[in-house]
């Protein structure tokens, strides 16, 4: 599976971005997300979605971000509405099967930069 992020920017605060992430291979089942991760801290879920349409937010992002997907497309997007400077990170896609915690696949970061 590959990975392929695109979207991010910089924008001031109180902006608006969205990512997308498209998926090559053998992906259809995977539960798509994004991550984040800023310099010397852990990486870090904010949103992840089932094939199903079940969805899970950080709760730093609830009400401010929206996850969705295409599955026909296999395509993930993030849009951020709000954006606060404590959303400035690397943004990375993921794609992992909930069925092998072995099968989990990264993009290659998107960075996202929001200004006071």
């Amino acid at each position: 599976v590959q990975l392929q992020a695109s979207g991010g920017g910089l924008v001031q605060t109180g902006g608006s971005l969205r990512l997308s992430c498209e998926a090559s291979g053998d992906s259809r089942m995977n539960i798509m997300g994004w991550y984040r991760q800023v310099p010397g801290k852990q990486r870090e879920l904010v949103a992840e979605i089932t094939r199903g349409g079940t969805i899970k937010y950080a709760d730093s992002v609830k009400g401010r971000f929206t996850i969705s997907r295409v599955n026909a497309r296999n395509t993930v997007y993030l849009q951020m509405n709000s954006l606060r400077p404590e959303d400035t990170a690397v943004y990375y896609c993921n794609s992992k099967s909930p069925f092998d915690s072995r099968r989990s696949y990264w993009g290659q970061g998107t960075q996202v930069t929001v200004s006071s």
